[in-house]
């Protein structure tokens, strides 16, 4: 991962940090662990363009309810 060490939404200094990212599509949430850089003043988090496109591949796999998969990790409820 490249590192550019100003953030470009705050001008604030970036570090690479593990964060979980969560993924909606379908009706479906899907939790993934990778490095980003994280801004320390803002919290944005700045992803390679290989991670996107995984992210992208992960959502259209939710919403296609392909999600053999994915391992379970509980049971979501709306209170409505």
């Amino acid at each position: 991962m490249m590192r550019s060490e100003i953030c470009a939404i705050c001008g604030g200094e970036t570090t690479v940090k593990e964060v979980t990212e969560v993924i909606r599509g379908g009706g479906h949430t899907a939790s993934i662990k990778v490095k980003a850089e994280v801004c320390q003043h803002c919290g944005e988090r700045l992803f390679t363009s290989s991670q996107i496109r995984y992210f992208e591949e992960i959502k259209a796999k939710l919403e296609r309810q392909e999600t053999e998969e994915f391992e379970p990790v509980g049971t979501a409820f709306q209170v409505v």
